[in-house]
């Protein structure tokens, strides 16, 4: 049987279930960003404007709520947790989709050909590095449960489990971009210096969706050991 915090039953307007809202939303702006790949790897220039119209657009469904989210955050002292961490989490959550939005944007600004030989590399790391923004969705999902049973006991544990195994997917991601970046200096004669240095911005970028989701999954530990 579940136990409930009394603290939380006291928040009328909770700031939980609309951050949990946003991070759907974040998740859903990263998950257009694979067929963005897929279509530039295919030299699919309507597909790329195509998908970078969704990424852009939930981008801002997510920056509209994320602003109406700080516009009335509670500033109680009933709060379950700590206003500041969560304001913490959030800007996070919504990092994740500027950097979606960013990735999108460069792709848009000039020709960002792949060379034929990173093509598989690459879209398997936009794909693994898409899957950590996908758990940090899940850990987030479990935010509501872990107010109500006041950070402790099973849930408390699941969560933990979920943040490890955030971590471990992440680790992933390191590895597979820093193997991309040294096939793209490999290159660095074949290819034009400008583009070199974008398609390093891209890597970093793409990388970058891992690195800001791995942090909501600590923020979120961060909140369970206090």
């Amino acid at each position: 049987m579940r136990t409930t915090n009394p603290i939380a039953s006291l928040l009328g307007s909770s700031p939980f279930k609309p951050m949990q809202a946003h991070m759907r939303i974040v998740n859903e702006c990263v998950s257009e960003i694979p067929a963005l790949f897929e279509a530039l790897v295919n030299g699919d220039t309507d597909g790329v404007a195509k998908q970078k119209t969704a990424i852009f657009e939930k981008e801002q469904e997510a920056d509209n709520l994320e602003n109406d989210l700080r516009a009335h955050f509670p500033k109680s002292l009933f709060m379950p947790v700590d206003r500041r961490d969560l304001l913490e989490l959030l800007d996070m959550q919504d990092s994740i989709a500027d950097t979606a939005q960013d990735i999108a944007g460069l792709m848009m600004e000039r020709d960002m050909s792949v060379p034929d030989d990173m093509k598989g590399d690459l879209v398997a790391f936009v794909q693994r590095c898409v899957e950590t923004c996908n758990q940090a969705a899940i850990i987030i999902s479990e935010l509501d449960e872990l107010i109500e049973t006041g950070f402790r006991g099973g849930e408390a544990g699941k969560v933990e489990e979920m943040v490890a195994k955030l971590s471990e997917i992440e680790d992933e991601t390191d590895e597979m971009g820093m193997a991309l970046a040294r096939s793209l200096f490999s290159k660095e004669d074949e290819m034009k210096p400008v583009s070199v240095i974008f398609w390093y911005q891209m890597i970093q970028w793409i990388g970058d969706l891992a690195d800001y989701s791995e942090k909501v999954g600590d923020r979120m530990r961060l909140l369970i050991a206090r």
